[in-house]
């Protein structure tokens, strides 16, 4: 079975043509499921296949649409990463002891997709307590990079990412905290976007074995992934709004409007490198070429403001409020190791790894005044979208590298133009705009000489999505998006 003319469309497109009755929801959901099976023994994107309620699903939208029905999602192939509930499938997290951990109900995102008319067709692979960039476990196995196999395709929506690029539906729903969103969707060459802070609901998107209550997860956000940048926009407005349970309902959510409509009227701030994390020659690259085409359509681009705030300083803060998060539910004999190992740093050691080290330990006391400091960091950049309305800068130092799981993520180096550093030290840049709780959209710009794909974030202000998506459109409409990895193209 070749690849039919609809395997690599967007969700956008084959909503169009089931609407005009040039293909069936059942078709759609065969031919991702044949890529699947032809496909994943490489890739291993899925490690949960849902197919006989797939295709059920898909046969109950096709009728839906007989009656003339509409839905945002009505018949279109979505893939759903493993750390979310879906009735009757396994929910472990990447962890062996929780392969038995079924939930008897969906979570309420995956609800609300449903409900849309979106047809799940399986659950994609995951990183070890999505705790990675890299999505490998012991019970699933490694997922592989589309476009190199040998090579991560990012994470902790790895399986995502690589579900996407490798043509087995057009949707995907993530997550992201440091950067699992926007780190699998710019190694794998697709679309990503975190939401402002709360925005989505994500009550069921619980490691197991944890009760599916509604639950705060400081800087943590659900997203949508895609392979075209309307898709993001599409499934965020299924996914919005409050959860029914603390809200006693679940209301439309409006957001404003997207700033422009027209690139020439965007105002963007253009950000390629810093010292805190150099980035590489191949995406500092694809930054200028945007930069330039950006500039000759007429944008307004600026490559440097004082109202930009300290990279340096709110990467430090990152690091710190972060681990403290994800600290809370680290192993006892860890935690008082790192505690411990705390104690010792010297004063004047700032680096990001120590403030990792220090983040694990930091009181109730310091976390309060931390939250001080954030505070202070938004009202830094609603300053700054006084001037901008986007700012336009990495997501990762350099395209995707080969696999490396050795266990202890601070002792790993990953090379930027041929000097090793820190692993870990990589999510300075996902956390320019998770610390603020801000909304940024990965979308690919390309690839690398070595044909890997490169991409950017666009972070936009709080609570105005719209406007960082719209710009994603605009600039995939004017200079082109994701791209078929060759070796997955049939």
């Amino acid at each position: 079975m070749a690849k039919s003319q609809w395997s690599f469309k967007t969700a956008v497109e084959l909503s169009a043509a089931l609407r005009a009755k040039q293909v069936s929801a059942v078709e759609l959901a065969q031919d991702a499921i044949g890529r699947i099976e032809r496909h994943d023994g490489k890739v291993n994107a899925i490690c949960v296949r849902d197919f006989e309620r797939g295709l059920a699903a898909a046969r109950a939208a096709d009728e839906a649409i007989a009656r003339d029905e509409h839905r945002p999602l009505l018949g279109i192939p979505v893939t759903v990463k493993e750390s979310y509930n879906i009735a009757g499938l396994p929910t472990t997290w990447g962890h062996v002891v929780h392969k038995d951990f079924t939930p008897t109900e969906d979570s309420l995102p995956v609800t609300r997709v449903k409900d849309a008319g979106g047809v799940i067709l399986g659950k994609t692979n995951v990183p070890v307590s999505l705790a990675d960039w890299q999505s490998y476990n012991d019970f699933y196995g490694t997922t592989n990079n589309p476009y190199d196999l040998g090579r991560t395709p990012g994470g902790s929506s790895g399986g995502s990412s690589a579900a996407l690029a490798a043509g087995y539906g057009a949707l995907s729903l993530g997550s992201d905290i440091g950067g699992s969103l926007r780190v699998p969707a710019f190694h794998c060459g697709v679309y990503a976007h975190k939401p402002t802070f709360d925005l989505l609901a994500s009550r069921g998107h619980t490691a197991p074995p944890l009760p599916a209550l509604p639950f705060e997860r400081d800087l943590a956000v659900i997203g949508p992934m895609a392979r075209g940048a309307a898709d993001l926009s599409l499934l965020l407005d299924v996914m919005a709004g409050p959860d029914p349970l603390e809200n006693g309902k679940a209301y439309k959510l409006e957001l404003p409007a997207a700033r422009h409509t027209s690139l020439k009227d965007f105002r963007i701030l253009v950000i390629d490198t810093d010292p805190v994390l150099p980035t590489d020659k191949a995406i500092r690259g694809t930054i200028d070429k945007l930069a330039s085409h950006l500039d000759k359509a007429g944008a307004k681009v600026s490559r440097a403001s004082p109202l930009l705030p300290d990279f340096a300083a709110s990467s430090r803060l990152y690091m710190r409020m972060l681990l403290s998060f994800l600290g809370a539910n680290m192993p006892p004999e860890v935690y008082a190791g790192a505690v411990a190992m705390a104690k010792t740093l010297p004063a004047d050691n700032v680096s990001l790894q120590a403030e990792r080290l220090r983040g694990i330990a930091l009181s109730h006391r310091d976390w309060v005044h931390a939250t001080g400091a954030r505070v202070r960091l938004r009202a830094q950049w609603r300053e700054l979208f006084k001037s901008f309305d986007a700012v336009i800068c990495p997501i990762m130092p350099t395209p995707a590298y080969p696999h490396d799981h050795a266990p202890d993520q601070e002792q790993r180096r990953i090379l930027i133009d041929g000097t090793p550093h820190v692993y870990t030290d990589q999510l300075a840049w996902p956390g320019i705009a998770t610390l603020p709780g801000l909304p940024a959209t990965a979308i690919p710009t390309g690839f690398a000489p070595d044909g890997l794909p490169v991409g950017v974030q666009i972070v936009g202000p709080a609570l105005e999505d719209r406007t960082p998506l719209k710009l994603a459109e605009l600039i995939e409409r004017e200079f082109g998006g994701f791209v078929p990895p060759k070796m997955f193209d049939d």
